[in-house]
């Protein structure tokens, strides 16, 4: 039996050791939520039809923004993966060094004088990704603009991968992103960690976002393909913390689709310290702010992707009751009270960490 969605047995036994409203609250966030949101993710896998890429698949030429700042240890990577790429239309690379003050413009220089499609603008001052991005956008004359991270390395047919979904997606297609994945996964438990965020929590979700209309909620700037017309429509780069989100969120508002490329990957470098971890993920969490700021009206707009911004809404309160009930709740099944995690439950979790 159950109580406006909430099984009775298991309300009535939590409600008479906590309360009513702490037992709706517990109940509601620890399984009901995420029991929904986790079928939702299931069958949307299980339904995918992705549109086939075209029969004449053309790939016209592209132009590749890339604003570093101290990036020494990477560059040279990063600039090999695209010089090394399947792509077989010219590809302009403009690095936008931003204000960089250690040996990067020199190892740039050096490239630049080998690889003709490689052009260097020296900053003298740091003014910020966006404003990088912005200056390297005015000088783009392709149709096609794709921004890589400097920390980046991309698959082979990256690039090419990219272009395909892009021609093959809907026509009101402006944007694609890519799929980003760990590249020092192995390093320690903090990077493994992420891998599976990467994987799971930020692939699957952008893969099922791109299923509906609207399509995928962030065209992230590490590796993202954009149609350069709208781009110029949408201002560029927003100076924001979180430039990316917030454009993507301006397309979306504008009526353009974003789509999702799962098989042109790129391999980046996360965070190995939680210190440098928790930065980056209040970073993200402001700029999700900003573009709350920015784009209030997105909340409302009639499209099955809104669910997922909904969603995003949600997340704070099932930490609260992830981190105050069922993780409480655990320790007290472990001495036989199973008022929060049941049986089930404990063997299902020691199966995870057998």
């Amino acid at each position: 039996m159950f109580l406006f969605g909430i099984p009775s047995p298991w309300y009535s036994e939590l409600s008479n050791e906590i309360g009513v409203v702490p037992a709706y609250f517990l109940i509601t966030f620890i399984a009901i939520v995420p029991g929904f949101m986790n079928a939702f993710v299931f069958m949307a896998n299980v339904f995918d039809v992705r549109p086939p890429e075209l029969d004449d698949q053309r790939y016209p030429p592209v132009s590749v923004l890339i604003a570093a700042y101290n990036e020494i240890f990477a560059i040279t990577s990063t600039l090999t993966s695209l010089f090394n790429q399947s792509y077989s239309s010219p590809m302009r690379i403009i690095l936008i060094s931003d204000g960089s003050y250690d040996l990067t413009v020199d190892v740039v220089r050096e490239i630049e004088k080998k690889h003709p499609n490689l052009e260097l603008i020296y900053l003298q001052h740091n003014g910020g990704k966006a404003a990088a991005l912005n200056l390297g956008l005015e000088k783009c004359k392709t149709d096609i603009v794709i921004s890589v991270d400097a920390d980046c390395y991309l698959h082979r047919d990256g690039i090419k991968n990219l272009v395909s979904r892009y021609w093959a997606d809907p026509l009101d297609t402006r944007a694609v992103a890519g799929s980003i994945l760990i590249r020092n996964s192995r390093e320690n438990w903090i990077t493994k960690a992420q891998e599976w965020d990467y994987f799971l929590g930020i692939g699957t979700v952008k893969r099922i976002q791109s299923l509906f209309h609207g399509g995928t909620l962030v065209a992230q700037g590490a590796f993202s393909l954009y149609d350069r017309k709208a781009l110029v429509e949408m201002g560029g780069w927003p100076e924001k913390v979180g430039e990316d989100i917030v454009l993507t969120w301006k397309f979306l508002s504008a009526g353009y689709r974003v789509g999702y490329a799962q098989d042109a990957m790129a391999f980046t470098n996360c965070p190995n310290m939680l210190e440098q971890f928790i930065k980056q993920r209040r970073r993200w969490s402001r700029g999700l702010m900003e573009a709350f700021k920015e784009c209030p009206m997105i909340l409302f707009k009639p499209r099955l992707t809104t669910l997922y911004i909904w969603w995003n809404t949600m997340f704070p309160l099932m930490d609260i009751a992830y981190t105050f009930g069922f993780i409480p709740g655990l320790i007290l099944a472990c001495f036989g009270k199973f008022s929060i995690v049941g049986p089930m439950t404990l063997s299902f979790a020691d199966g995870i960490f057998a």
